[in-house]
């Protein structure tokens, strides 16, 4: 099957489905492709809000100040700018769709505080904010009447005569039938790749697919050694204990029942920025003062009713996987992976160098994260920069109408993925992946030095070796999970080598990246952005300035 569009977003969370939206109120003919149905994306795990500055005695200035402190001063002041100024329209127009956000005492909208926030400027659902948009922008999804190819995988990019994309290959995972999409741009919307760690509080699905084809197509990924650590995880399996815990006034404990966060973060204490939350905590459980590995989260003093009103998903997640209820019990939390600030290069438009190709929410990286992220700030992005990356391409299609991608091109698809499956080995995807990511966790988690790096390093070139020797056991073509989990190791041990290459280069310490082996941030040298680039012999490390509009870097304090 060969398809055309103008405008083919790939992937169907918040990003995606914003961009699609909005491309199609441009006037382009539109159609989304994803993996999974939209409202099983990733946007469904978000849960403690999205920022903005409506409040009276706020305003957008002081949102992108702390969205530049959170970020160690890596972001590109000129998008937070963008960030923060659209931020109140953003949402604005979910709750005209029908987000029901909660509301105060008077009727009006409800924030609650987050991390690194001067203001409570956080708008929530319960704590299940991400399905709540999920759910209303797939309503309007379905009556704009946008062609939607669910279970598809995307395997490449195409690229025209004059090297700009003109489309993807895909297969059907439900027929394995491959397929040709063309359309005059591409926009990017795959979401997170925190399934390179393990655990994470990422779904099985986050494996950075849009990423990873972005970087073989040539695209620079821009500060991938940015990993967010959430400061409070699930032991058991990495589930997210959302922050909204914490902003509706929770404690976190040691073994000896002190707020440690008094010493690190005077004024913030457990709301100040995650990256300096996550080490705090991760201090107390290297240290000896931990409990089984974990430090304490009691929010018992909340009191029963305000924790069902506001809390009622993560009471149920700590009482079904750590045997914990919050109402009467702390829960046993420690810092676990959750967000990469990094991904494909891009404007604030959401363009990336390679003409056609745009990209927008957790696959790029436009930079308003830098090197750490505000809570409640992911939401924001997605529906901001898919909105804008979404317009972009639909002017760059009405200027460069699709051409038909030559039959050759799936074609050729197809016959690797029917290689892929028929080859022997002796090596299985799962423990391979799983190999992977407990070395990530291990060597490149909230600490990290230049021997255990290097280590990473080493095991990476390994298990990209061994994935020659990977043998797909089912040989259908119907629902084959065995090639899709091949495939997802194939983009998985690629950005995983961007990570620790990124996080070699840069020798200081900022935001969530943390060396011990250079443990001050330095300014004079490593105020900028890394850029990694595929050459054949893995990633190639360049730079790039930071954009700084107002703000001069200056010491961070909580």
């Amino acid at each position: 099957m060969v398809v055309r569009h103008d405008v083919l977003v790939v992937g169907a969370g918040l990003a995606g489905m914003r961009a699609a939206l909005a491309a199609q109120a441009a006037g382009a003919d539109v159609a989304i492709i994803s993996k999974v149905y939209p409202v099983r994306s990733h946007s469904n795990a978000a849960q403690g809000g999205i920022n903005a500055a409506l409040a009276p005695d706020d305003s957008w200035e002081s949102h992108a100040y702390d969205t530049v402190k959170g970020s160690d001063y890596l972001g590109d002041q000129d998008a937070i700018e963008i960030l923060a100024r659209e931020a109140p329209q953003a949402i604005l127009e979910l709750e005209h769709m029908g987000v029901v956000f909660n509301r105060d005492e008077e009727g009006r909208l409800g924030s609650r505080n987050f991390g690194g926030a001067s203001h409570a400027r956080t708008y929530f659902v319960g704590d299940f904010t991400g399905q709540a948009i999920l759910h209303v922008l797939y309503e309007q999804l379905v009556h704009s009447g946008i062609r939607a190819y669910n279970e598809y995988f995307c395997t490449e990019l195409l690229r025209d005569a004059d090297g700009a994309v003109s489309g993807v290959t895909a297969f059907d995972m439900r027929s394995g039938e491959v397929s040709a999409f063309s359309a005059g741009a591409v926009v990017l919307c795959t979401g997170g790749m925190g399934r390179v760690f393990e655990p994470s509080t990422n779904a099985l699905i986050c494996t950075g697919d849009g990423t990873a084809l972005a970087y073989r197509a040539g695209t620079a990924l821009m500060d991938m050694e940015m990993v967010q650590f959430h400061p409070t995880t699930l032991k058991s399996n990495g589930a997210l204990i959302s922050e909204s815990a914490r902003g509706e006034g929770g404690y976190l404990l040691n073994r000896d029942g002190e707020r440690f966060m008094r010493t690190t973060a005077p004024n913030a204490m457990e709301l100040a920025s995650r990256d300096v939350v996550s080490r705090a905590a991760q201090v107390e459980i290297n240290e000896g003062r931990g409990v089984d590995g974990c430090v304490l989260l009691d929010v018992r003093h909340l009191g029963a009713a305000k924790i069902m009103e506001r809390l009622p998903q993560i009471r149920e997640l700590a009482l079904e996987f750590a045997g914990a209820d919050m109402i009467d019990a702390p829960v046993p939390v420690l810092p676990g992976m959750h967000y990469e600030m990094g991904g494909i290069r891009t404007d604030v438009q959401g363009a990336t160098p390679l003409a056609g190709l745009y990209a927008a929410g957790e696959c790029a990286c436009v930079s308003v994260h830098g090197g750490n992220r505000l809570g409640a700030n992911s939401l924001l992005e997605t529906v901001v920069f898919g909105r804008r990356a979404g317009e972009a391409a639909a002017a760059f299609a009405r200027s460069r109408p699709a051409q038909p991608a030559p039959e050759s091109s799936r074609a050729d698809a197809e016959r690797a993925l029917r290689a892929l499956v028929a080859r022997g080995g002796h090596e299985r995807s799962a423990k391979l992946r799983l190999e992977m990511g407990q070395v990530m966790t291990r060597r490149v988690g909230v600490f990290r030095d230049d021997a255990g790096l290097r280590e990473a390093e080493r095991t990476l070139v390994g298990l990209r070796e061994r994935y020659a020797d990977v043998e797909i056991q089912d040989k259908g073509t119907l629902f084959n999970q065995a090639l899709v989990a091949a495939l997802e190791l194939d983009f998985m041990l690629d950005l995983a080598r961007c990570v620790v290459a990124g996080a070699l280069a840069r020798t200081e310490s900022r935001g969530a990246h943390t060396r011990v082996d250079h443990p001050r941030r330095d300014d004079a040298t490593w105020l900028k952005h890394t850029l990694c680039l595929a050459t054949p012999d893995g990633p190639r490390v360049d730079t790039a300035p930071v954009s700084i509009t107002r703000w001069q870097p200056q010491e961070r304090k909580y």
